[in-house]
């Protein structure tokens, strides 16, 4: 059945209803009923945070870590002239569970902190030892 301006003839000239009840609704009310519904808040999120990469910290052999040791004890030796090193060394997740990051700086080391196992910068940055994967000494 066809419906036509003739079949509401009857109610067309009728006076819009305001209601006593409800106020009436801005245009932005009325527009967020329509918006789309994200039913899983944070999902999103959750994907994109699984999906991020991290690397996986390298297990050094004996010749590394011996390379290491000898380059930490020749700037314990030489502390005094404020040597100036790049450090490669391995930063954990914060938000994962496993692996982590390489990251790779220029400093000046302040000392060698036997207690807590670190090399302390002169910037304020304790790195440490076990993390340490390369040090280059700039002469």
């Amino acid at each position: 059945m066809k419906r036509t301006v003739e079949s509401y003839k009857d109610i067309i000239n009728l006076p819009h209803h305001v209601s006593d009840k409800h106020p009436h609704m801005s245009i932005h009310d009325r527009a967020a009923q329509f918006a789309p519904f994200a039913a899983l808040t944070g999902h999103g999120e959750a994907i994109n945070e699984t999906a991020r990469t991290v690397d996986s910290k390298i297990v050094l052999g004996e010749d590394a870590i011996q390379e290491i040791s000898e380059k930490l004890n020749y700037i314990q030796n030489h502390i005094k002239d404020r040597q100036t090193v790049i450090i490669t060394y391995f930063v954990p997740d914060s938000r994962k569970n496993y692996g982590g990051r390489y990251v790779t700086t220029q400093v000046i080391i302040k000392r060698i902190d036997d207690i807590s196992q670190s090399v302390v910068c002169e910037n304020g940055a304790a790195i440490q030892l076990e993390d340490i994967s390369d040090i280059d000494i700039i002469r």
